[in-house]
């Protein structure tokens, strides 16, 4: 006689999952939403309440944790492997599952096929993230070719409207995309070799009447720098199943008798209030997982980066003059960008030979990073380590150490190579290249940048090395941290190309885009945002007009947009005025003042009439920015809504950087309301011109 079902629930604050064993041993999936009580019956086990279907196995598959592989599931498997085109069937007939404090280990074992498979499932009830472990052990004999391998399965109610999801290009990160869900699949896969600008590897799904600030909605995400896919499926029983998991090119996994693949991590979350409730999940997760010197974030110094103010044209009295004018305005922290190394005059040369110019710093760099310390300001430098120049003598020396396939020709992209981190000469180069300059110098920051696509992904012996570059990073980054713990490094990959939840473990900024337009970047950030949090979010003023759009925004409305992240300058100070430099050293104090929000929750949004806006703070204290992209439409400004604010009366106030006596009164003054007024009737706008924004202070009357 089959044992009966057995139900295992997993609680989070406001979400819970429930996995049944049925009576054939089998994992299931019942649940992954809204929290239910503690201690509820469930109800009839599956299998009871599903008569046969007309036209179909005697035996059903059912929907588990790692759905196999022809024996009846017909929608995607969790797993396509094979033996020399043989053993392509994944069935377990041994199912184990283990409760344990918060978290469920499943093991599936197929010894006909010589597989087992272990996930680790863990809810927190602290953030209601769930993070999904997965491994997979080739425990028959000879080599087994794994072409996907689901990272999680996660489940989808029927309810499951549409999918949020982010596209792009460099200097235009993070644009918005929505596609409606139905009786087939979305997918979308990235095979550029690192998390890429255009496919970001996650995505939000709603329900029917989900908006930013309510309804239940959903999130996930791959801890992970590399090719991914992710794939929803609609379901036989009108569920859908959602997977993710890294996009593995021909040949690239084939693991000997014993050996193991680690899938990266998922962290997925459910929120009954909205995708703005998801990004709040997901902003305390990734906190938890960020290695700060001495075990905790310091306030988010006030950031100058030279790149677009110098570019190459590096004179090391200009930027001593540079660095003492940043500190007069409160510039805390000066990082020199490309540009500072033998031969580097463009970008067709030198990268890899990470040694000082001495035409540009005839004595190093040390007069001038001792410089900046004078000035009480900490030094960082740019390096782009994983690449190399043909025109390098790096290059000339080693051309075997750059990935390649044999026949093919070596296809560059500004004008560089990728160095194969797989060869362990490569790596300890790389390791003693930086090491030396750690050492050399008195650095306290890293700006490290990996500017192009990976082709030709070829190991030295012709095998597919996507995956093993990656990890190959990420264990040069590890060393580094190991040797260096103080040091704070800073991911940049043609500004957003390398933004994850894997390589935020390892680093403690991002550098969100390589454009630095004000309008163009309020969209981009809030992108940024539905996954990770603002004190990681670069986010700078640049020049004006921008570089990269040419358009140009006052220098309030630059800085209103850059304060919601982790604040910065990127143009040359030396060409402001009096004026311009007093009204930039005001801004800078006042992101002094508010920087402290920036670890706390966060909520954003936009409203008709051309308006975005962004909220920071807590329970007792919000800063709310509020932006005009456009000209007004309408004869009166309309009230804002301010859904993120909890019950109670609140006192709001506009507050100005710099002071603005012909502002109305009325807004400077403030007032005090209700939360369920400014939730439902809204806050009252003053008149605002286009690209110009407007800052209110909220607290708890």
């Amino acid at each position: 006689m089959a044992a009966a079902a057995r139900l295992y629930l997993l609680h989070g604050g406001h979400s819970s999952l429930a996995i049944e064993v049925d009576a054939a041993g089998v994992p299931v999936w019942r649940h992954w939403g809204a929290r239910l009580p503690d201690g509820i019956k469930s109800g009839p086990a599956l299998a009871e309440t599903r008569p046969p279907a007309s036209f179909s196995l005697e035996q059903p598959a059912v929907f588990s944790p790692f759905p196999g592989f022809g024996m009846g599931w017909f929608a995607q498997s969790a797993l396509l492997a094979h033996r020399q085109g043989q053993a392509f069937v994944f069935e377990p007939q041994a199912w184990h599952v283990v409760p344990s404090d918060r978290q469920l280990a499943i093991t599936a074992r197929d010894d006909v096929a010589g597989i087992t498979v272990t996930l680790q499932l863990r809810l927190d009830p602290q953030d209601d993230v769930l993070t999904v472990a997965t491994s997979l052990t080739n425990t028959g004999a000879g080599l087994l070719d794994v072409q996907w391998l689901a990272a999680a399965v996660l489940p989808l109610p029927s309810s499951a409207h549409s999918v949020r999801h982010v596209s792009g290009r460099h200097n235009s990160e993070f644009v918005p995309c929505e596609d409606v869900l139905g009786r087939g699949q979305w997918r979308r896969e990235n095979r550029r070799g690192l998390t890429s600008h255009d496919s970001f590897p996650g995505a939000i799904v709603t329900t029917p009447g989900s908006t930013a600030d309510s309804g239940l909605t959903y999130g996930a995400q791959l801890a992970w720098s590399g090719n991914h896919a992710q794939l929803i499926e609609w379901l036989d029983d009108g569920r859908y199943q959602w997977q993710l998991g890294e996009w593995l090119a021909p040949g690239e996994v084939r693991l000997e008798q014993g050996g193991r693949l680690d899938a990266p991590d998922v962290l997925a979350t459910c929120s009954p209030d909205g995708w703005n409730g998801v990004a709040r999940n997901f902003h305390r997760a990734v906190r938890d997982s960020i290695r700060w010197p001495d075990g905790q974030m310091a306030p988010r110094p006030v950031h100058l980066n030279t790149w677009e103010g110098f570019y190459f044209d590096h004179d090391e009295a200009q930027l001593k003059a540079l660095a003492t004018a940043a500190a007069a305005i409160g510039v805390e922290r000066f990082v020199l960008d490309d540009g500072w190394f033998k031969g580097r005059d463009d970008d067709t040369r030198s990268l890899g030979d990470w040694t000082v110019d001495l035409r540009k710093y005839p004595q190093g760099l040390k007069p001038l990073a001792d410089h900046v310390r004078a000035a009480g300001m900490e030094f960082g430098l740019w390096v782009e380590p994983e690449m190399v120049n043909p025109d390098s003598d790096l290059f000339r020396a080693h051309p075997d150490w750059v990935l390649q396939i044999a026949g093919r020709p070596l296809l560059t992209a500004r004008n560089q190579l990728v160095l194969d981190l797989t060869r362990p000469e490569v790596s300890d180069y790389l390791f003693g290249a930086v090491d030396s300059l750690l050492r050399e110098l008195p650095i306290a920051y890293l700006k490290w940048d990996h500017n192009r696509d990976l082709t030709m992904a070829g190991d030295a012996g012709g095998r597919a090395a996507y995956r093993r570059q990656i990890l190959a990073a990420y264990a040069l980054f590890d060393r580094l941290r190991s040797a260096w713990p103080a040091v704070e490094i800073e991911a940049c990959a043609g500004g957003g190309g390398r933004i994850d939840a894997g390589i935020i473990r390892r680093t403690h900024r991002f550098w969100t885009s390589d454009c630095i337009d004000a309008v163009s970047r309020v969209t981009m950030q809030h992108g940024f945002l539905q996954f990770m949090p603002p004190e990681v979010m670069g986010s700078h003023i640049g020049a004006a007009p921008a570089h990269s759009t040419g358009r140009s925004q006052s220098m309030d409305f630059r800085a209103a947009v850059a304060i919601a992240g982790h604040f910065g300058l990127e143009f040359n100070l030396l060409d402001m005025t009096d004026s311009e430099s007093a009204r930039l050293a005001a801004w800078i104090a006042f992101y002094k003042e508010w920087r402290h929000l920036l670890a706390g929750q966060v909520a954003t949004g936009s409203a008709n009439d051309h308006l975005a806006w962004q909220a920071n703070g807590s329970e007792g204290q919000w800063l709310l920015c509020v932006y005009r992209l456009g000209p007004s439409e309408l004869r009166y400004a309309p009230a804002l809504p301010l859904p993120f604010l909890e019950d109670g009366q609140w006192q709001i106030r506009r507050i100005d950087p710099v002071d603005r006596p012909d502002r109305d009164s009325r807004w400077r003054q403030g007032w005090t309301a209700g939360a369920a007024w400014l939730r439902d009737v809204g806050l009252p706008l003053p008149p605002m011109k286009a690209e110009s924004a407007a800052l209110f202070q909220i607290d708890r009357a």
